[in-house]
């Protein structure tokens, strides 16, 4: 597929629409998809027209065949600070394979396919960036992962290495469901888009601003504007502010009270700024105290991005929203927008229904114009060309003053550091815990960590790194010391010296092993004989001789050693059956006492948890990888 410019495209996501069935000429199959593009956008009109962007909005332009992909519908949308503009594309991407099956559609952004990193924790073990491209698809509204072959009859039919994009069309449209994605993985997905489109709302935050009464007007007609006019007061140089020393377009005389909507990111953005307005502008704010200072700030901000966007655009053209309109498109697409209940049920003429049809004009000519056309307005000219059409008056806003809506509480943007902890741990899939910090501490079971210890060193680990025995699924781990024991053999062994690291082309015996997989090597390994596993160069004839060398430093004080039981060896070793490998080990000193591996263990990875006084480092993030999250150390505050 066409390769991102990483570069240029900085938090952005790309989504391409394929014909599963491709027409041979290549101007039918243009004329095709440029139907489909009228077509999904009045699909989506009454989503997008109201929907405020944080940066560009979703947009579709047809794209012809270039080497080995063929004729496409594309699209490019920068969700900079916003990621939830990203995770909504994803939404109307699915809900157009949906709407529309004979189309497939694949999206990802600079990260690369960012779906399956949603998605990590349940993926195959064979899928991987490398392997992964043209792989994964939205066809009939569902997530799609064409897979590798298994068998001989599959590598007839899939491909071996990565698909091309004709490749994989074609067999999503001979074998359509046959490549659903697991139920795991897409319930993953659908976590970031269920709710959509009601979801919309909880992003939006609604504030009382004291702003010019043509900005006031511009918002009415246009209300996502208001990101255009953040950003430019949000990424403000010296340059920018030359422009609002004196403000010709928004002067300061004409302000009056009235409701914003932005979304949450915006709101933030423009709130948390610290800024003074230049004297000569004529921008004052009321003392700190003041009940509306609020207002008074967000309305002086807000001007002055409305002002540097005006300050950089030319003179609004003659006749252009007439000239854009006046296009059999638009007929086809205010049809759609009727047929798809976008004024809901509205008279025509009246105030609401115009307030509409003015929202719909706006969403046409940047996005539906715009996408057939190079040359588009800029947020600076759309404003001009909207003061230039609009009257208003200061009497009528001055009514509309006195019954606001009431203001969104803004408490999300102070995040506790409990509220920060109860998140991650939301987003961990680790919040299950109800107790209080004391019933925690009381009911906590240490022998969790040496079990997740024990399963986490029954891996095997290969230059990708060490596989975690934990994940969301929370799937039951077990451990097995004889399978452990034979695989160290295999390499430790009395034929080690004929191995070399680079020539271990067994690795299927050494993967990372399911659940099921363990107990067929389990199976596997009660067939390996006994001598093997006595032989002089095995495991245990390695660990008798350190041990026997060991005993001779002063290295076994170190460690905890188990009390001793009275009683015959046999009584002892009947009691604790755990206790056969370490007995035999170092069985020709009398004097060894067995060391109590799990007490050492967990006294070692606690004190290195006490040593990082509450800050990441080594032992918490093993931890915490695999699941185990210790309660708060509160000796010293107690004390």
């Amino acid at each position: 597929m066409e390769k991102l410019n990483l570069a240029a495209t900085e938090d952005a996501v790309q989504y391409q629409l394929f014909l599963t069935h491709e027409p041979e000429d290549p101007a039918h199959c243009q004329k095709i998809l440029q139907q489909y593009i009228e077509r999904i956008l009045a699909h989506l009109a009454p989503m997008l027209v109201s929907y405020i962007w944080q940066s560009q909005p979703f947009n579709l332009k047809y794209k012809p065949a270039k080497e080995h992909i063929p004729a496409h519908i594309g699209g490019l949308t920068k969700f900079g600070d916003n990621i939830e503009d990203e995770w909504f594309i994803v939404y109307l991407i699915k809900e157009i394979t949906k709407e529309f099956p004979e189309l497939a559609a694949r999206v990802d952004d600079n990260d690369g396919e960012f779906l399956l990193i949603e998605a990590a924790d349940f993926l195959p073990k064979w899928l991987n960036p490398e392997n992964s491209c043209n792989r994964v698809f939205f066809h009939c509204g569902e997530l799609c992962i064409i897979p590798l072959p298994k068998t001989p009859e599959e590598e007839t039919l899939l491909p071996a290495t990565s698909p091309t994009i004709p490749q994989a069309l074609k067999l999503l449209s001979a074998h359509s469901g046959g490549f659903v994605a697991a139920k795991s993985i897409k319930t993953a997905v659908n976590k970031r888009i269920n709710g959509y489109p009601e979801r919309i709302q909880t992003f939006l935050h609604r504030a009382h601003c004291y702003l010019p009464a043509g900005i006031a007007a511009v918002l009415k007609q246009c209300p996502a504007l208001v990101s255009a006019a953040v950003q430019a007061f949000y990424l403000r140089d010296p340059i920018d502010l030359k422009a609002c020393r004196i403000f010709r377009i928004f002067p300061p005389d004409t302000r009056i009270m009235t409701s914003v909507t932005f979304t949450k990111c915006l709101y933030a953005q423009l709130v948390k700024q610290t800024f003074v307005p230049d004297r000569r502008s004529g921008y004052s704010l009321p003392p700190r105290s003041h009940p509306q200072y609020k207002a008074y700030e967000l309305g002086m901000k807000l001007a002055h991005g409305f002002e540097i966007l005006c300050s950089k655009c030319r003179s609004p053209s003659e006749d252009s929203k007439e000239h854009t309109l006046n296009v059999p498109l638009w007929d086809t697409f205010l049809n759609s927008l009727k047929k798809n209940n976008y004024f809901k049920g509205e008279l025509e003429g009246s105030v609401q229904y115009l307030n509409l049809l003015h929202r719909a004009e706006n969403y046409f000519r940047h996005t539906v114009i715009s996408s057939q056309s190079s040359v588009a307005d800029s947020p600076g000219e759309e404003i001009l060309n909207i003061l230039k059409a609009t009257s208003f008056n200061l009497e009528d806003f001055g009514k509309e003053t006195t019954s606001l809506p009431p203001e969104d509480d803004d408490s999300w943007l102070e995040i506790s550091p409990d509220t920060l902890d109860q998140i991650l741990k939301e987003a961990a899939g680790t919040n299950k815990s109800t107790y209080t910090s004391d019933e925690e501490e009381q009911n906590y079971d240490l022998s969790q960590i040496t079990e997740n210890m024990k399963a986490f060193i029954s891996k095997v680990s290969t230059h990708e790194g060490a596989e975690i025995p934990w994940s969301s699924a929370e799937a039951s781990v077990t451990f097995d010391v004889d399978s452990f024991t034979n695989a160290l053999d295999k390499i430790l062994g009395a034929n080690s010296e004929e191995l070399d690291s680079d020539d271990l082309e067994e690795e299927e015996e050494f993967e990372f092993l399911d659940s099921d997989e363990e107990s067929e090597l389990k199976a596997e390994s009660h067939g390996e004989t006994v001598s093997q596993i006595e032989t002089p160069g095995s495991l245990r004839s390695y660990m008798d001789e350190m041990d026997s060398e060991l005993a001779s430093t002063n290295i076994g004080k170190s460690f905890t050693s188990r009390p001793k039981v009275v009683g015959s060896g046999k009584g002892s070793s009947s009691q604790d059956p755990d206790s056969d490998f370490e007995d035999n080990i170092g069985a020709e000193d009398t004097d060894l006492a067995p060391v109590d591996i799990d007490l050492n263990l967990v006294t070692n990875l606690l004190e290195s948890y006490n040593a990082q006084a509450g800050l990441a480092g080594p032992a918490s993030n093993l931890l915490q990888s695999m699941g185990v999250h210790l309660p708060e150390n509160t000796d010293k505050k107690s004390q």
